[in-house]
């Protein structure tokens, strides 16, 4: 398998040229045009005698389109090969202030959470910054027609894949996407989603991000948690609120609680009455998830009526809540679906 040039720093470039036996300029040349979403073979105002050099040991994005779904709603879905021919996925949506793509940091997951298709197979193993990178790359060039225009605008980081169980690549690519001489895309801009693994949520904030922060959290009680999550067997919910109000204090951001409504388990007005309290005291907001049907997990969605009347309990107490729109249902919205179903048939 070839190294990606994506996993590079800009000062890997100018080693990189100088082992080339190429001048420093090139490096910066090389850099732009990888980091713009460019293959190796469009790098023009480099010569083709120094293409094909860096083609023997290098690609540029190791990312590639395999299948694409546009559900009726405007919400597009992509099946992305990597080298290794593993498959993830990623979603896009849009909104009236832009594009936001949902990218996955792992291939599989290991987090066994009950409601959730991405953990069918396990962890297969962690993407790289590179791999993370291309593929906003990849579908950023399929939307806009060239790999120069920018059609993403908004990265959350909750695809297949639990991100903080892969920090290190992670968080290198976030200081790629953010950096001004690629992407440029402002942490404001940027969300990660995680089942709730405390030390990394604090080593995020001391690690000088300040991006949003979203709890997947799916029940107001360890007792609940327990059953549906196994990562609440290692961090209680006291140890997981108390590190979300230090990545507040150390961020200021306000943080998101992501409630999947799973009907007879954590959808009760008493839960909602435990899920308020657990959450008050410092700028949070509930963001209530009507339950993707996973057939291999056996679990029933809240109905409709039941999702608003929970709302409204958790309104009562004094919480900040709302209800997501359900987008790309139609073309299996719900992260891991969709891989499984390519892998099972190929």
């Amino acid at each position: 398998m070839k190294k990606c040039l994506l996993d590079l720093h800009r000062e890997d470039f100018d080693a990189l040229a100088e082992k080339l036996g190429q001048p420093k300029y090139r490096a910066g040349q090389i850099y732009s045009a990888v980091f713009s979403g460019l293959q190796i073979d469009e790098i023009t105002n480099i010569s083709k005698q120094l293409r094909e050099k860096l083609k023997e040991e290098y690609v540029a994005n190791p990312v590639t389109i395999y299948k694409k779904f546009e559900s009726k709603d405007g919400t597009l879905k992509y099946a992305l090969k990597l080298q290794d021919d593993e498959i993830i996925e990623c979603v896009v949506l849009s909104y009236k202030y832009g594009r936001t793509i949902c990218l996955s940091t792992q291939v599989g997951c290991r987090m066994g959470c009950a409601f959730c298709a991405s953990g069918l197979n396990g962890l297969i193993r962690n993407l790289s910054s590179g791999e993370i990178l291309g593929e906003i790359l990849a579908v950023n060039r399929d939307i806009s027609g060239g790999a120069t225009e920018r059609e993403i605008t908004n990265i959350v980081l909750m695809g297949s894949g639990e991100p903080l169980d892969n920090y290190e690549n992670v968080t290198d690519f976030l200081r790629k996407v953010t950096s001004p001489d690629t992407l440029g895309i402002s942490q404001r801009n940027i969300s990660l989603s995680t089942c709730g693994l405390v030390p990394k949520i604090k080593q995020l904030a001391d690690d000088g991000f300040s991006i949003t922060l979203t709890i997947s959290l799916h029940a107001p009680n360890d007792e609940t948690r327990k059953q549906i999550m196994k990562v609440a067997n290692a961090y209680d919910l006291k140890s997981l609120i108390d590190a979300t109000k230090y990545y507040f204090k150390k961020t200021g951001r306000r943080v998101v609680f992501e409630y999947a409504m799973i009907s007879g388990v954590n959808d009760s007005f008493e839960h909602a009455k435990q899920l308020a309290k657990l959450v008050s005291g410092y700028p949070t907001h509930i963001n209530l998830i009507p339950l993707n049907s996973v057939k291999e997990k056996n679990l029933i969605a809240t109905n409709k009526k039941q999702i608003y009347a929970f709302k409204d309990k958790l309104e009562e107490y004094g919480a900040s809540a709302s209800i997501r729109r359900s987008l790309g249902a139609d073309i299996e919205g719900a992260c891991g679906q969709l891989r499984n179903k390519l892998l099972k048939n190929s």
